[in-house]
């Protein structure tokens, strides 16, 4: 008589109970860090615009406005006031959604500094409280 082996229903009732606590706890805090990561990095593609609307400013003695957007800063605009120093290939390359797919907007004069770029945060909607822009990180909060 052949003796049968392998794993009895108890055995993997209990495994799966356990996998399942184990995934309880994991996956909350795996969900938490992606969205974290996707505001940290709202914030890094903000920096980048900034420098290059430092860039853009020391060329050109002004900050592109609200009406030419951040797409002044890849090519050069027609509106007033329109660019005396426009480098060849744009100060940026290309324009960066943020990361929920949206694009970043620029408001000169801005609301909460002298210029405000920002992402609408994960809702797509504008003046929400998880919008992710240039000031200040306890306002931010």
């Amino acid at each position: 008589m052949q003796k049968q082996s392998g794993f009895s229903l108890l055995e993997v009732m209990v495994v799966l109970v356990i996998i399942g606590m184990i995934m309880a706890i994991v996956a909350p805090n795996i969900m938490g860090q992606q969205e974290e990561a996707a505001a940290d990095k709202a914030r890094l593609d903000i920096q980048q615009l900034e420098d290059a609307m430092s860039m853009y400013k020391l060329r050109n003695k002004v900050y592109p406005s609200t009406e030419q957007g951040l797409e002044a800063l890849v090519t050069a605009s027609t509106i007033d006031p329109v660019p005396k120093r426009f480098p060849e290939g744009g100060f940026i390359e290309s324009l960066p959604e943020d990361p929920w797919g949206n694009p970043y907007i620029l408001v000169n004069p801005g609301v909460k500094g002298k210029y405000d770029i920002l992402s609408m945060g994960p809702d797509g909607t504008m003046d929400t409280a998880d919008d992710i822009g240039n000031w200040s990180d306890d306002e931010q909060k």
